[in-house]
């Protein structure tokens, strides 16, 4: 005895069959597209993003260092003026204690002066204060210059 088995398709396995053959058609569509783009216009929009992203790096590159560079020199105020400060305290504490030291002690004993370090700085003459100035007055731009030009430098070897 012989069986015949026949295999009927149902619709609904051809749309599945149909369907997923024209999505793997327009993914390969897709692939063409994107080829030909590559080709012909990708290079053009990706210097044009390079040039941008340089443009953008640069400026901020700008902006924090001239934020770090305001910081430093704010730092640099705050650290002279506690440095004063403590040193003037010290040495307040010092003559305190060397009076109260001189006066609490026998008058046959010799006087008690001030390590030379706690002693008083004399101030610089004029003349010198005055050279002091225009070297720090001169100095300051030629490092900002020489500073910004090593940036630029730098830039320019990115492109």
């Amino acid at each position: 005895m012989r069986t015949n088995v026949q295999f009927r398709t149902t619709p609904v396995g051809d749309a599945v069959l149909i369907a997923s053959r024209q999505v793997w058609l327009a993914s390969l569509g897709a692939a063409v597209v994107t080829r030909e783009w590559a080709q012909s216009e990708a290079g053009n929009v990706f210097r044009k993003m390079v040039k941008e992203g340089t443009a953008v790096e640069s400026k901020t590159i700008r902006l924090v260092g001239d934020r770090i560079e305001t910081s430093f020199a704010a730092a640099n105020t705050l650290w002279r003026h506690a440095r004063g400060t403590v040193q003037s305290t010290v040495r307040q504490a010092a003559d305190s204690a060397v009076t109260l030291v001189q006066n609490k002690l026998p008058k046959s004993l010799p006087k008690v002066t001030l390590p030379a370090m706690l002693t008083p700085v004399a101030k610089p003459k004029a003349r010198a204060k005055k050279r002091v100035q225009a070297k720090r007055a001169v100095k300051a731009p030629v490092a900002r210059t020489v500073k910004r030009g090593k940036r630029v430098a730098k830039a320019a070897t990115r492109k």
